[in-house]
């Protein structure tokens, strides 16, 4: 059998394995009648959010379809991919949340027999959106290179289509999501934990359905969308970069990362059967039975992996030519080589989670000293937990360092980018311990509003305090990859634009963008400048959408208190209006997701054509937003999920303990924090990587401009 058909193979198997995990959650009772209309109410809102916004979004998809197919060659093809990459990405989404939004009360029911019953219900949900985001990005393209294997180099180009579709999917989930989840969040607790002096998640606030609606609509199909992006985007960069340099083997360096995500699926299933806790409430053991997972699939897929590429290169080396920028007489690399840089991209990732683990879970020093801090008022707890997210910056850019210095050693510049594919090898069980913290903080919140014994809410606020920490986690292991992933796309566009530019021959033949792109060059310093005020420019506008879309809910929140008599005093039958909150927010986000989203298509485009920008411009812009975006959203989401858990350490009963002055002060960092952590920190990521994937794709356009300019 072909190589190719076993990728396709173990994507396959993870969908069932998918089909598996939705059967066991679903196996598990709904609860109680109040348990269960208070779950239907977030899944109807969170749906409904995402259709509406996939409808919102698919007139932006068929333009940008026509675009390609009237724009690019092979001439349709790439629209095709376009549409693949949109539509998987979608499916993933839906399921997930589907399955998530389903999940919540099951989980809470699951508690009354064990916290092992809880874990396990919340994680296998998680599971499902891990298993179904790896499985259908490697089927999708597994399927276009089995389809579109006859177009030759052109092959890369409708790859990068399908990596273009899923991009677009995850800006607007991100961004949007993000929008809607913290709008309501942050609007929902200022009114109702700083004016009202009410718990949160309380039955009276208007608000806690359109917050419980949000954890689903930005952790769960807005990460899963942004780490779809991610995981294709690797493996597309890495075969862009082997089909573009001509290398040897039958194509079989194209080949391996397919190989090596399919690997990937198969040892993140394994993974998701080694969380299991026992009764102990202590956030260390809960971690501990996560960590079990991710480490357990990780040394199988480094081990495995080597397998692999002794069963593809065995009894020989790897001839290619290209490696290093402008090189032309060919290199020499080792199977074993590639082995190491891939085990690299393993390492940093487990790393990088391990990292921001200590900066954001309650158990160690940084969050509890600015849980300390709250006792000299707001203002410093808020220049703590700046200051800890800025330092919280040096362990995952050193880490992304070391894995880009080895792998370029190595392997140059296909060396760094199998890195990439090597952090997201384990993206199955790394992204279930994420999609595990929606389903566990809408489990509080369900048995907080249910009115649940003493005992269940305790267990369910354990799980919800590891959730925060894995949500922390994740959200980092997302940057990094996002990091890694761009340096893949953007060396991917510097050898193929090399390419492109020397099939036009004559004096172009020996041309090399690497000779633009130097200090001495201005077009690239103005396009490092572009790229980093691209990344403030987003985060002013995200910020700014959040605030707004916070302002409506908080004013309905008040409209309702005084219109609906006896609904703030907690009179027995009196209801709150929760969907005209969750109304507020999706219009909210729905709308102001647009021109973020816009500004990240268009500019790189605009950069790569004008003829005083061109190129070396281009690889500014991208070095630019990548560095700095880095760094901001390590940043961001680091300093939001330490407030986020400074504020769980206070309401565990530390310092003062809920209702406190200590307490109140932690609320409004939270509140800063949320924003930080949930909407702009994360949206970085799917910027850098999606200016990199357009850039990549309009590679054609760009070649023959260089071509025409200087004639």
């Amino acid at each position: 059998m072909d190589f190719w058909y076993y990728s396709l193979i173990a994507g396959v198997i993870g969908l069932v394995s998918a089909v598996y995990f939705i059967f066991k959650v679903m196996k598990e009772s709904r609860g109680t009648r109040d348990v269960d209309e208070i779950s239907r109410a977030i899944e109807i809102g969170a749906i409904a959010f995402l259709m509406r916004e996939y409808k919102t979004l698919i007139w932006f998809v068929v333009i940008v379809a026509i675009v390609l197919g009237v724009a690019l060659e092979p001439r349709g093809w790439v629209a095709c991919a376009y549409l693949m990459g949109t539509a998987l990405s979608v499916g993933a989404g839906y399921v997930g949340m589907r399955v998530g939004t389903r999940a919540n009360c099951r989980t809470v029911n699951a508690v009354l027999k064990s916290l092992n019953s809880g874990l396990r219900v919340a994680f296998m949900s998680g599971a499902v959106m891990g298993i179904t985001v790896v499985s259908l990005g490697l089927i999708g393209l597994s399927l276009i290179y089995i389809i579109w294997s006859g177009e030759g180099k052109d092959i890369a180009n409708i790859m990068v289509g399908f990596g273009f579709g899923a991009s677009s999917i995850a800006l607007f989930a991100r961004v949007g999501g993000g929008i809607y989840t913290k709008g309501a969040d942050v609007g929902s607790d200022l009114v109702g934990k700083i004016e009202a002096g009410i718990p949160e998640d309380d039955p009276r606030n208007p608000g806690v359905v359109a917050d419980n609606v949000g954890d689903n609509v930005g952790d769960i199909a807005g990460m899963g969308a942004d780490l779809f992006e991610s995981y294709v985007g690797s493996i597309i960069a890495t075969a862009s970069i082997a089909i573009a340099a001509d290398m040897a083997y039958d194509g079989k360096l194209a080949l391996l990362p397919f190989i090596i995500a399919g690997v990937g699926i198969l040892c993140s299933i394994a993974g998701t059967f080694f969380v299991r806790v026992g009764e102990q409430l202590k956030m260390q053991a809960l971690l501990a039975a996560l960590r079990k997972g991710v480490y357990s699939a990780s040394i199988l897929v480094a081990g495995f992996s080597l397998l692999a590429i002794w069963i593809m290169f065995r009894d020989e080396g790897i001839t290619g030519t290209n490696l290093m920028p402008g090189d032309q007489s060919g290199n020499f690399i080792e199977g074993i080589d590639i082995w190491i840089s891939i085990f690299a991209g393993l390492i940093a990732g487990v790393l990088i989670g391990v990292s921001i683990e200590y900066y954001t879970s309650d158990i160690y020093g940084p969050t509890k000293e600015i849980a300390k801090s709250s006792e000299t008022g707001t203002g410093t707890l808020i220049i703590k937990g700046l200051a800890t997210g800025m330092m919280s910056t040096i362990a995952p850019v050193t880490l992304v360092i070391a894995a880009v210095l080895i792998s370029y050693e190595l392997a140059g510049l296909y060396g760094v980018s199998i890195t990439a594919v090597g952090m997201l090898a384990t993206l199955g069980v790394t992204l279930a311990t994420d999609a595990y913290g929606p389903v566990a903080d809408n489990a509080g919140g369900i048995a907080e509003q249910a009115h649940m014994p003493k005992e269940v809410r305790q267990k369910t606020d354990a799980l919800d305090a590891l959730g925060n920490t894995t949500a922390a986690t994740g959200k980092g292991f997302a940057i990094g990859s996002a990091a890694m992933t761009a340096l893949g796309l953007t060396a991917a566009f510097g050898q193929t634009l090399n390419n492109k530019v020397r099939e036009a021959g004559g004096e172009w033949a020996t041309w090399n963008i690497a000779n633009d792109i130097s200090m001495e060059t201005p077009e690239l310093i103005v396009g490092v400048f572009i790229g980093a005020l691209m990344v403030m420019v987003f985060c002013a506008l995200t910020m700014n959408a959040v605030s707004k879309a916070a302002i409506g809910v908080v004013e309905e929140v008040r409209r309702q208190w005084k219109s609906i008599p006896g609904l703030l005093e907690g009179k027995p039958g009196v209801k709150p209006d929760y969907a005209k909150c969750v109304d507020i927010s999706t219009k909210s986000a729905l709308r102001q997701m647009l021109l973020p989203g816009i500004l990240a298509v268009v500019i790189p485009i605009i950069v790569g054509i004008v003829p005083f920008l061109g190129p070396a411009a281009l690889g500014g812009l991208l070095i630019g937003s990548t560095s700095t975006g880095f760094l901001m959203a390590v940043f961001m989401a680091n300093s939001g999920g330490a407030w986020d858990n400074a504020k769980k350490h206070i309401e565990a009963g530390n310092l003062g303990g809920k209702g406190s002055q200590n307490h109140k002060a932690a609320v409004v960092g939270d509140t800063v924090g949320d924003p930080f952590k949930d909407t702009s920190g994360p949206s970085i990521n799917i910027l850098i990587k999606l200016m990199a994937m357009i850039s990549l794709l309009f590679v054609p356009v760009f070649a023959d401009g260089i071509t025409s300019w200087f004639n």
